[in-house]
């Protein structure tokens, strides 16, 4: 129990982190996202792969993404204990990379990439560990954020539909990659008559 804490505590600090991040944000003139948001092809963009999910163009921007991180981020950090810090590294690192080489020439910010990530990362372990803990877990995502596979398709204006196609892209193959490992029946000898 006592771990579970530590890691809603941590979840608790990086949504006051990204609140903190925001009003500096603002009283800057959203000076931060140009400086530090992501940019696709532009070497001085790729501080973006790990910053953008800290930026937000507005504080409806935020708040927007403030109860899918909540709500994600608490079945991820109930179902993935001893991967959550690689989960979330390889999401921000894979999904944010993929953006920098193939997204279209913005700036990129928002913690929608990290949203979109653990959407898709929750929903495919849950389809291939197949425990009871994470299919359960599958299921809740699934039918409170389903909807969210529409983010992925482009033509609303404003919106980094590559950050959250890629976000979940990254979010699956990190399912993939982290799985647990099938373990094979044991044979057992059979006395012969």
């Amino acid at each position: 129990m006592h771990a579970f804490l530590r890691r809603a505590a941590a979840l608790a600090a990086f949504v006051a982190l990204l609140r903190a991040t925001q009003i500096v944000n603002w009283t800057s003139g959203y000076g931060l996202n140009p400086a530090f948001g992501l940019i696709p092809r532009h070497v001085s963009g790729m501080g973006g792969i790990v910053a953008m999910s800290l930026l937000h163009g507005s504080f409806a921007h935020l708040v927007a993404n403030t109860l899918p991180l909540l709500v994600m981020g608490g079945l991820l950090m109930a179902t993935a204990t001893r991967s959550l810090l690689a989960v979330n590294m390889m999401v921000i690192v894979l999904g944010g990379g993929l953006v920098w080489i193939l997204g279209s020439p913005a700036i990129h910010v928002g913690a929608s990439g990290l949203i979109f990530g653990w959407f898709g990362f929750l929903i495919a372990r849950g389809l291939v560990d197949r425990s009871p803990v994470t299919l359960g877990a599958a299921v809740v995502i699934g039918a409170l954020y389903g909807f969210l596979l529409w983010g992925v398709l482009s033509g609303q204006p404003g919106v980094s539909w590559e950050a959250h196609l890629f976000g979940a892209l990254a979010g699956v193959a990190t399912a993939l990659l982290l799985r647990s490992p099938v373990r094979a029946p044991r044979l057992r000898s059979v006395d012969r008559p």
